[in-house]
């Protein structure tokens, strides 16, 4: 069960897209609702903006392209 927080981010890296990217992409300075949740390959974290549509690549993002900025405990 996950837990009741919501977590923001900053996106501080839009460059170098994918030229094979297709679905929303970040744009820096923006904040975002995010969940960072560990590649199921490599365990390194990843960002999942909340809301973005992805079609292909998967839609994660590589946590350098953010800063996290608040925790938000909902209850």
């Amino acid at each position: 069960m996950p837990l009741p927080v919501q977590q923001f981010a900053r996106c501080v890296n839009d460059t170098q897209r994918p030229a094979n990217y297709i679905g929303d992409w970040p744009e820096a300075g923006r904040v975002y609702p995010v969940r960072i949740l560990p590649h199921v390959r490599t365990g390194q974290p990843q960002v999942h903006v909340l809301g973005f549509y992805a079609e292909q690549p998967y839609g994660a993002f590589a946590a350098h392209r953010f800063e996290q900025i608040a925790e938000v405990w909902l209850n």
